[in-house]
């Protein structure tokens, strides 16, 4: 069964930049790409809680000035919800109502131990590009 591409809002499409995070309540990782390439690249993980978060984030979006942003929402593996899928949505809200910009939900099940399968250093930031690769392949297929 194949999955229907996702409907981006108006104004958004594969020349778009995305900001993607892996939220973590220590860490976030974060990514960055476009659907042309539809190859992310992982930027930082910001070790920050609270308004450090924040303040981190919006430097990022200064300097990578993305349409658009994606976020990573976990699940159990029977698709279920649980605290940290509350928290990431959360998460999600406070970005959409801090710097106003859409706000795209990805099912980030396994993310994390994908990266540090594959050896990843960073697997905060490794997670954040799985994320958006894989809401390019939801997206721009």
């Amino acid at each position: 069964m194949s999955v229907p591409p996702r409907t981006l809002p108006p104004g958004l499409g594969a020349a778009s930049t995305f900001l993607a995070f892996d939220f973590g309540t220590l860490r976030v990782g974060v990514a960055t790409g476009n659907g042309f390439m539809r190859q992310g690249q992982a930027l930082r993980t910001i070790a920050a809680t609270g308004d450090a978060r924040f303040v981190a984030i919006q430097a990022l979006i200064r300097e990578w000035q993305p349409q658009a942003l994606v976020i990573g929402v976990p699940f159990h593996p029977d698709g279920a919800e649980h605290e940290n899928t509350h928290r990431a949505r959360k998460f999600g809200r406070q970005l959409h109502g801090r710097f106003r910009l859409p706000v795209l939900e990805v099912d980030e099940r396994y993310t994390t131990t994908e990266a540090l399968a594959s050896g990843a250093r960073d697997a905060d930031g490794a997670s954040a590009v799985l994320i958006l690769e894989q809401f390019f392949r939801e997206t721009f297929t």
